[in-house]
């Protein structure tokens, strides 16, 4: 019997217009994209309108976020917190959340982001979402990855993290696929 392929969400939180958040998301997205036995959707919260009356309908970012079996949010840190179009974008959805994992991956300066991570664990606890233990962490993400967007080799460990990470994922999708599957989440 062949599996369907893990359909992970992997939310792009960052500002697109910045010099950072799309060398980041195109970094990461790369990895994610050539795992085997996993379906990639790219939410760019930026797409969406988050009451500007700009953009994709935040109906239909709930509606991918319902589809997806486990999610990757990848986050700058702001001020020692997470964009406010990313918690916007959150709270469009409710019970798509539930029972499903998500995992982080963070840039920024000296913290890599983490105080932003922090801060969506206990969001996502909230969603009752599970969040996955490792994260991928890129401090001084601006100067690591320079002007042209190349990533040199002093992230082979961040590259260690990303495969640490997205096994946890799909540990937790696959296991809570099948467990709503047998019974659905109270909610």
């Amino acid at each position: 019997m062949q599996r369907e392929n893990l359909r992970i969400a992997v939310i792009l939180g960052g500002n697109v217009s910045g010099r950072t958040g799309p060398v980041v998301s195109g970094w990461f997205l790369d990895r994610a994209a050539s795992r085997a036995g996993v379906d990639v959707d790219a939410l760019d919260v930026a797409e969406f309108d988050l009451g500007d009356g700009h953009g994709t309908p935040l109906g239909s970012f709930s509606s991918r976020i319902e589809a997806a079996d486990g999610f990757v949010v990848v986050t700058p840190e702001y001020n020692h917190g997470y964009p406010g179009p990313l918690k916007s974008a959150i709270d469009s959805a409710r019970k798509e959340w539930f029972a499903k994992p998500v995992a982080f991956v963070s840039y920024g300066g000296m913290s890599g982001g983490l105080r932003a991570v922090e801060q969506l664990r206990a969001v996502f606890a909230e969603l009752h979402a599970t969040t996955v233990r490792t994260s991928v962490s890129l401090h001084n993400a601006q100067r690591v990855f320079g002007t042209q967007g190349t990533a040199p080799e002093v992230l082979r460990d961040a590259e260690d993290a990303v495969g640490e990470m997205l096994d946890q994922l799909a540990w937790w999708a696959l296991s809570l696929r099948e467990a709503r599957a047998r019974r659905p989440y109270p909610g």
